[in-house]
Formats: structure tokens, C-alpha cells, sequence
């Protein structure tokens, strides 16, 4: 569930440019082609900090550091036909139809300059979940890889352990790649949803604890667009 023992931080350099030419590996195996995205899915999320308002680039170009009460939709396109059984398990979590969802469920770990991740809600600390599935369903595959921000992939506790949890790329995570399915992105250019990921990574630590005492970064409703 991009393990809370934070040992991928501890990669040596070797072992990350091993992971980067598997990568690029994988990248001359995909076809050129982009994937075709044409599920499209959203959270409507509230948090407790800064506003930080971006480019269509993603980039940030100022906002309000004030820490107040904040709310915004973040959008997603998902990757269906490179990832089918994955796309499914995170679009029914997002209409709760099968009863169990992402609704009301918090971001419990927001490191700059890395990721925020969420999708506990069960127990809201990174070590519950579940898929739709059961409790955890295997690796479908590695064909997208961690290279850009504003991506969308799944947490995991080890090969094959997927359950409910994810993490929304801010840079560049070609380490994950082969360890991490790739499944989905914050629309290109969608400067509303990417100024939200950027609010709430700013409320996150090192450590991937929330630095504010108010409103922790929560999904309060997700569904199918």
C-alpha cells in the first residue's frame, strides 16, 4: 500500500537506475499510441490549508497560503483498455455501488514532492481496504509506467496485494515502475484538478503526516462522470 515503512525511500541509487531501464523497458514494449480514456471519474474533496492555483502545466504560479476551510473536484481519466479489471475496481469504489466506497474517506498520507495517497476506508491509516474483488486482486499488468505527475496508481503491501488503496503522482516516480500499476491521470491540462492535488500535497510533511490540525484532506463524494 506504497508500504507505510517508507522502504522504497531507502532505494539505493543502483537499484533505481535498474528500475529506470526497466522503464524504458517497458515503454519500447507498449505501443506508441496513447491509451484510449473514456471512463471518466471524480472526487469532490474538501481540506483544511493553502489554495495553490497552477499553469496548465501543472505548475504552480501562486494561490492564498492562508490555512482555511478549501474545497474542489479533482477529475480523472482512467486507462480501460490497458488495465480493464483495475479501472473497474476503482470505478465502482467511486459510485459506491456494490455499497462500499470511497465516499467520506481521507487522503492519510501527503508527502511533497512524491504523492498523496488514500483510498483506506476502512480503517483511514493505510493498512485496511478492499476491492471489489475481495480483500486484494493480483497485479493486472505493468505497461504504463510512473512518468510524469498527475498520475493515478495503486498502492500495494507486495506483488499482487491490491485492494482499495492508491496515490496521485506530483512528479516524476519511475522507481514505482514494475512495482505499481499505472491505471489512470488527472486530465492534461485541467488546471482545477491539478490546483487541488497541489493544495492538498502542500498540506503534507516528510513523513507523510497532515500538518494542520483542521480539516484533514478528505473525499466527501466521488462518482462516475
Amino acid at each position: 500500500m506504497l508500504t507505510n515503512n517508507l522502504s522504497f525511500f531507502t532505494r539505493t541509487a543502483a537499484s533505481r537506475s535498474i528500475n529506470l531501464a526497466k522503464s524504458h523497458q517497458l515503454r519500447r514494449q507498449f505501443h506508441a499510441s496513447a491509451p484510449n480514456m473514456t471512463i471518466k471519474v471524480y472526487f469532490d474533496t474538501t481540506w483544511y490549508g493553502p489554495l495553490v492555483k497552477v499553469d496548465s502545466n501543472g505548475k504552480p504560479t501562486g494561490g492564498e497560503s492562508e490555512a482555511k476551510d478549501r474545497s474542489g473536484r479533482i477529475n480523472f481519466e482512467l486507462f480501460d483498455d490497458v488495465v480493464p479489471k483495475t479501472v473497474e475496481n476503482f470505478r465502482a469504489l467511486c459510485t459506491k455501488e456494490k455499497g462500499f466506497g470511497y465516499e467520506n474517506s481521507k487522503f492519510h498520507r501527503v508527502i511533497p514532492e512524491f504523492m498523496l495517497q488514500g483510498g483506506d476506508f476502512t480503517r483511514g491509516n493505510g493498512t485496511g481496504g478492499k476491492s471489489i474483488y475481495g480483500e486484494k486482486f493480483a497485479d493486472e499488468n505493468f505497461k504504463l509506467t510512473h512518468d510524469k505527475p498527475f498520475l493515478l496508481s495503486m498502492a500495494n503491501a507486495g506483488p499482487n496485494t491490491n485492494g482499495s488503496q492508491f496515490f496521485i503522482t506530483t512528479v516524476v516516480t519511475s522507481w514505482l515502475d514494475g512495482r505499481h500499476v499505472v491505471f489512470g491521470r488527472v486530465p492534461a491540462g485541467d488546471v482545477e484538478s491539478m490546483s487541488v492535488v497541489k493544495s492538498i500535497e502542500a498540506c503534507g510533511s516528510q513523513s507523510g503526516a497532515i500538518k494542520y490540525k483542521g480539516n484533514p484532506p478528505t473525499i466527501v463524494k466521488a462518482g462516475q462522470a
